[in-house]
């Protein structure tokens, strides 16, 4: 196996982009798709689901519930098997449906990944597949920009890590803030 990518120059690496592509489901066009290596299950916003015009009679019930970054705990709508499409490859996928409101329309997880033979990269803003014995490189969603309340924060954004930095460049305050504590527990967290 040879995969060549190309060293991006300076301007094009220094950047903190989620990978966002676009796709279609059941041929319908879906934007804002997160590839996501770390996540374990495909997700599907409720919204989106809608969107398709699926109706509660449409998915399969399920009883799994997630849990967030924050640690809240909600239970999953449901699971429907769709066609997905990303460049020129489709493929069935099963989605989980949330109600909760993310940076995305769709998530697509490690087992999609490995699942659709394909090479994800964030720094590249693309996503490598193989379809039959050829490659296909499907660039990212330019058009997809993370909104902050300093418009060009994100975009001046640069990558610390790999970085020569001078004393003071991290500084922790102790506010006092006291710990937090379980209702009916003694253990401070």
């Amino acid at each position: 196996m040879t995969a060549i990518f190309e060293e991006p120059s300076d301007d094009e690496r220094q950047h903190l982009k989620a990978l966002f592509v676009k796709g279609r489901v059941d041929g319908q066009p879906i934007s804002k798709i997160l590839i996501d290596g770390g996540a374990a299950i495909n997700i599907m916003s409720y919204a989106v689901y809608r969107k398709l015009g699926k109706g509660d009679q449409d998915w399969t019930k399920t009883d799994m519930m997630l849990k967030d970054f924050e640690g809240n705990v909600s239970p999953v709508k449901g699971a429907i098997c769709v066609e997905l499409t990303i460049g020129s490859k489709t493929l069935p996928m099963t989605f989980f449906v949330i109600s909760g409101k993310g940076a995305y329309n769709l998530l697509l997880e490690r087992d999609w990944i490995h699942a659709n033979c394909c090479i994800p990269s964030t720094m590249h803003q693309c996503l490598v597949q193989w379809v039959g014995d050829k490659t296909e490189i499907v660039p990212g969603d330019s058009s997809y920009v993370i909104a902050s309340t300093e418009s060009d924060t994100y975009e001046r954004t640069r990558c610390i890590s790999g970085e020569v930095w001078e004393k003071d460049f991290l500084k922790v305050a102790d506010y006092e803030i006291p710990p937090i504590q379980a209702v009916d527990s003694d253990e401070e967290f």
